[in-house]
């Protein structure tokens, strides 16, 4: 090789060697922050002592690329796994709800159904109803003979023979429970009732949104 090649090549690689070191400063990059100490303390990567503090990443030419936040603290990451698990509750209450509208709109498309089954479930109450008023009237009529039976003991109640008035006190004790659960199924139509109410006020919406997503 001549001595002129040699010296091209030289020149070529003096020129990329020249290129590579450019690059490398162009892309180095400068972490500097103060200390606990108060001291300036200037790093090519972040700065460990500064951990607790900001630090700013600076490019060669000295401008803030960015600013790095100190590293937080056990209560803050105790704060922030907190509300974490808050924001994860909610999305999951939230997503809970959606299925449970699916469901709904499912079970019910329309006004019509959802009136469907209201009146199914107000049938039962009215059968279970229907079932004590009968009792009861079974009820009235053995008082009746009862009470035809104490009549000959009227002048003299306490004479009366003990399996009498035992029959008496088990027929107070029976008609006793028979209004109770008049009472119990008066509170179960009123749940019922309030169930398909809120239901059909959250139903409209459902369906109101649903018609305006399909226009």
């Amino acid at each position: 090789m001549s001595l002129r090649a040699h010296a091209s090549a030289f020149s070529i690689a003096r020129a990329l060697a020249l290129t590579w070191c450019s690059v490398g400063l162009a892309q180095a990059a400068i972490f500097t922050c103060v200390d606990a100490q108060g001291r300036r303390i200037t790093s090519d990567r972040p700065i460990a002592a500064c951990m607790d503090r900001e630090q700013r990443e600076l490019s060669p030419s000295g401008t803030v690329k960015r600013v790095i936040p100190p590293e937080p603290t056990a209560e803050e990451r105790a704060a922030l796994d907190a509300k974490r698990k808050a924001e994860a509750e909610q999305a999951g209450r939230l997503a809970e709800q959606k299925r449970k509208e699916r469901a709904l709109l499912s079970r019910y498309p329309n006004e019509a159904a959802h009136q469907r089954e209201r009146a199914k479930a107000l049938e039962s109450v009215d059968a279970v109803e229907a079932a004590i008023h009968h009792r009861i009237e079974e009820l009235v009529k053995q008082r009746a003979k009862l009470d035809e039976e104490m009549a000959f003991y009227a002048k003299d109640p306490a004479k009366a023979p003990p399996l009498l008035k035992r029959k008496f006190k088990d027929n107070d004790s029976l008609m006793s429970a028979q209004q109770a659960a008049l009472q119990q199924q008066a509170v179960e139509r009123q749940r019922v009732s309030e169930r398909f109410d809120a239901e059909l006020s959250q139903l409209r919406s459902l369906w109101a949104a649903a018609s305006a997503a399909t226009r």
